[in-house]
């Protein structure tokens, strides 16, 4: 008991270390999933993921999703993955002026003002392989590091019209967004409190995506609990930084997160 303590106080600990972190965040979302697990043999398992995000202080749907995914346990503690993930999204994508516009030449605007809007919902593709190592080193606390190569394709797609800050209108004209792949290395290191026949188990974990540099870091502390044999509630904070993540645009974000696992 004293040993779940000390993994609460840890985390704790940790959400204190995030403090000064959330003062620079702009938003807030909220993310809720629902999990399927299928244990197909001894090492072979399948599992099928919903979820849903929430941004813009929780009052707009950031995007859905829905994921197939397939673990192999090569060893005690060695776990190989791979997925595909269906992604939905709600986009908004700003233009801006720039020095060779004819408004910016003739005095209208200044240069990096923004330009023009489009707000679309569209589709991207997601494949990912990972490799996990988990090991208890400390008492009952596990340690584990994950590996995952990630590819995301998004389709070319056409909207209608934007809308012209200048004009204080929409333009009435058609703007095609080319198709675009991205490939991004996620490692995520993670330490949690693994105590045999307890139905609690806290965590945290930070993991690092790169993309030839440090685009994102994402800072999460959690709790599952463990309610039945096949059933799992989880609850956990996320502070996530954006730093050369263009694509996205994304702000530095809080999250809540919800989810519910079943495993048959």
């Amino acid at each position: 008991m004293n040993k779940f303590f000390r993994g609460i106080s840890f985390l704790f600990l940790f959400f204190s270390f995030l403090s000064p972190l959330r003062a620079q965040s702009d938003d807030f979302g909220l993310d809720f999933s629902l999990e399927a697990q299928k244990k197909l043999s001894k090492s072979w398992s399948l599992s099928l993921e919903g979820e849903l995000r929430t941004r813009d202080n929780t009052k707009t749907v950031d995007r859905w999703s829905a994921g197939l995914g397939l673990d192999y346990k090569v060893t005690k503690w060695l776990k190989a993955s791979a997925g595909y993930t269906f992604l939905y999204d709600n986009n908004e994508k700003i233009s801006y002026f720039d020095g060779t516009d004819d408004e910016v030449l003739d005095g209208d605007v200044d240069e990096g003002d923004p330009k023009k809007l489009a707000k679309y919902w569209a589709p991207r593709h997601r494949f990912n392989v990972s490799l996990t190592f988990d090991k208890k080193l400390i008492g009952d606390f596990k340690f584990s590091l994950r590996e995952r190569w990630q590819y995301t394709w998004r389709p070319e797609y056409t909207v209608d019209e934007r809308w012209s800050y200048f004009d204080n209108a929409y333009d009435g004209k058609e703007k095609t967004y080319s198709g675009k792949g991205k490939s991004v290395l996620r490692s995520r290191l993670q330490v949690e409190y693994d105590k045999k026949g307890l139905t609690l188990t806290p965590y945290a974990n930070v993991e690092f995506f790169n993309a030839w540099s440090l685009q994102k870091t994402r800072f999460n502390v959690g709790l599952d609990w463990k309610v039945a044999k096949q059933h799992t509630l989880g609850v956990f904070y996320r502070y996530q930084t954006v730093r050369n993540d263009d694509d996205d645009n994304e702000p530095n974000r809080h999250m809540i997160g919800l989810g519910y696992k079943f495993k048959f």
